[in-house]
């Protein structure tokens, strides 16, 4: 990449790395999060998501990735460029936003002892909490186990939609994904939260998030 493209990208960058999250996005916002997925500069990418992860280590949970309406399409974005598909467009932001563009999603990643004898995911619970406030429960909430190995990449796989766990025929269960869909409107953009994983009653752990550092 010449270095005028490298400038572009670099203050692009800059100006989505703080503020607040975007819960409706215009047609400059869709562009801005096109163009860092599909840039080639793969640490500015990788500093991009940095954000938008949150490292928990206490197990079971090892992160929390937060996706945002503009970090879907970055994620959509890249994810096309990497595959060599078709310039990816306006068109194809709007259809990934689909019904719920203010949708925010948590993924909560998971690993298990290893003599775990789980036989599926367990019935973990999420929860946004507001400070001073009441829990926020997830509209929708997905357990996916994982059955082999997991590797740390700097940013998620987008959850694909509608989809349903999967069980691995007496395999152990090495791990899981939680995905938990929000509803932004019920969510301050600029705001603070705990994000509390729970099994029943027991607090399994309990994670700062801080929407101002994202967009």
């Amino acid at each position: 990449m010449n270095r005028p493209a490298v400038a572009v990208c670099c203050a692009v960058l800059a100006s989505t790395s703080a503020g607040a999250i975007q819960m409706t996005m215009n047609r400059r916002a869709i562009e801005e999060a096109i163009y860092i997925g599909q840039s080639r500069i793969e640490s500015e990418r990788a500093r991009f998501h940095a954000p938008y992860r949150v490292r928990v280590a206490r197990p079971p949970v090892d992160w929390i990735d937060v996706i945002t309406p503009f970090h879907r399409v970055e994620l959509a974005a890249e994810g096309n460029a990497r595959r060599g598909g078709r310039q990816f467009g306006q068109r194809d932001a709007l259809q990934i936003l689909g019904e719920a563009p203010d949708q925010i999603d948590l993924l909560i990643e998971m690993s298990f002892h290893p003599l775990n004898t789980f036989v599926g995911v367990p019935v973990y619970q999420v929860a946004i909490v507001p400070s001073g406030g009441a829990h926020v429960a997830p509209r929708r909430l997905d357990r996916f186990p994982r059955f082999g190995p997991r590797f740390d990449t700097p940013g998620p796989d987008l959850p694909t939609p509608n989809a349903t766990p999967v069980f691995g025929g007496g395999q152990p269960v090495l791990g899981a994904t939680l995905v938990a869909a929000f509803d932004g409107a019920r969510l301050d953009p600029e705001g603070r939260y705990e994000v509390v994983v729970l099994e029943g009653e027991t607090e399994l752990s309990r994670s700062a998030l801080d929407f101002a550092k994202m967009r």
